[in-house]
């Protein structure tokens, strides 16, 4: 009889011992998932929303910069952005120990999941992120100067603060909380965009000559598409099949319900008339806001949270463009950047644990208070949109040096789609 148990004490002693080492097939088989439904938001989902707010004489010029940004993101996050961001090096950048996935196999693990999948599901974040900033610029940025401007950022500006933030740098060591973006998504995108907006100036007729979008189905289809992906976004950032992931999924649905129906109002009380393209900005400023806070926050806060974002991201719209008269032309800073900042803010309210039917699931270790999880949140977002600023900037006017970064005023005219590419849209 002790032989018997001897004999099963040592078989069994290998699964005690390495339980924290071994792949676990339901958290890999869901972030197998989620990384599939967040590159569908850029391809083709942003791809679509993007294209249909252009004028149709731009259509392909925005479909191509999506696609090629794609690309290019992919190939430097594999050369060197996955290992400045996620390696050990200092609170600022990573270290060299991962270029080009050195040291990396089948069965070299990430937690409980491959580490190739962690690299990959963080590689479509870092392909999504540029791609927002088109937006800032659409209609008028030479492609050359994108694909510049595109890589040079994704390095200086994306790779550092994800690291700050996700990759166990200063940010992180303070306690912020950013489940799956705020600060190293959307803050950054919008604030880029602005920048780029305010460096290139406005397109040709702007703002007096109305720019309505060419094809408002395409835009709706893959405003879609980017709502469905957002679960992978959000839900696929508790990196498990459990329930946190689970919450976070709901939350962000019930933020871009709130976020949607909230435009819808206030556009119907304005105008008279709620508009398609009001619905699914609204729907995207409800997921962008949630973003940071998904994690962290139930459902009545993710309620109040989407109802916000339909409140400040719309009067941000109008008071960029009709106040300030910057050609933010699909609404980024205004709609990401803002959505980015409050629900970074909000997340440092909202995941307090004594707010009744609207309390979250705790402030991060080591911190106690709502105003010190808020003074952390507040830091986050100071630190993000200046360096983001600052950098960004200087890209551009570097990038200046070796092309100019905007097409002349005929070529504008005739639109990129021709002048870019030698290729239309709709061969009608």
């Amino acid at each position: 009889m002790t032989k018997y148990f001897m004999l099963a004490i040592i078989l069994l002693a290998p699964s005690f011992a390495f339980a924290e080492d071994t792949l676990n097939g339901s958290n890999t088989a869901w972030i197998l998932t989620s990384t599939a439904l967040v590159l569908f938001m850029t391809l083709p989902g942003l791809a679509l929303f993007y294209g249909g707010l252009v004028r149709s004489k731009n259509v392909l010029s925005v479909l191509m910069q999506c696609f090629a940004i794609a690309g290019v993101s992919s190939i430097l996050w594999l050369v060197v952005g996955y290992s400045l961001a996620f390696t050990e090096g200092n609170n600022f950048i990573g270290d060299f120990s991962r270029v080009l996935m050195t040291g990396v196999d089948k069965e070299t693990l990430a937690g409980d999941i491959p580490e190739s999948l962690f690299m990959l599901f963080q590689m479509t974040f870092a392909v999504i992120t540029p791609a927002l900033i088109v937006g800032g610029f659409a209609e008028r940025m030479r492609f050359s100067a994108v694909l510049l401007f595109s890589a040079t950022w994704l390095l200086v500006v994306y790779v550092p603060i994800t690291h700050w933030v996700w990759g166990g740098g200063w940010l992180a060591d303070m306690g912020l909380l950013d489940f799956a973006g705020g600060t190293v998504v959307h803050i950054t995108a919008g604030v880029a965009a602005l920048v780029a907006a305010i460096v290139l100036g406005p397109r040709k007729g702007f703002p007096t000559t109305a720019m309505p979008p060419h094809n408002m189905t395409m835009t709706v289809t893959g405003a879609g598409m980017l709502w469905v992906g957002w679960f992978g976004f959000n839900g696929g950032s508790a990196l498990a099949a459990d329930g946190n992931a689970a919450m976070a999924m709901l939350v962000t649905h019930i933020s871009a319900a709130a976020g949607t129906l909230t435009w819808l109002a206030i556009e119907w009380k304005k105008f008279g008339k709620p508009s398609a393209l009001g619905g699914v900005t609204g729907m995207v400023a409800g997921l962008g806001t949630i973003t940071p806070a998904s994690g962290y926050v139930g459902p009545g806060g993710a309620l109040l949270i989407g109802i916000m974002a339909g409140i400040v991201c719309f009067y941000a719209v109008q008071y960029i463009k009709r106040v300030l008269k910057i050609d933010d032309s699909l609404d980024v800073f205004p709609v990401h950047g803002v959505g980015g900042i409050i629900g970074t803010l909000f997340a440092g309210i909202f995941s307090a644990t004594s707010l009744g039917v609207f309390s979250g699931y705790g402030f991060a270790d080591g911190i106690s208070t709502m105003s010190g999880q808020l003074g952390v949140q507040a830091i986050g977002v100071i630190a993000t949109v200046a360096y983001t600023a600052i950098a960004s900037f200087i890209i551009l006017k570097a990038v200046a040096l070796f092309t100019p970064l905007r097409v002349s005023a005929e070529q504008e005219v005739q639109g990129l789609d021709l002048v870019e590419h030698e290729e239309t849209g709709y061969n009608l």
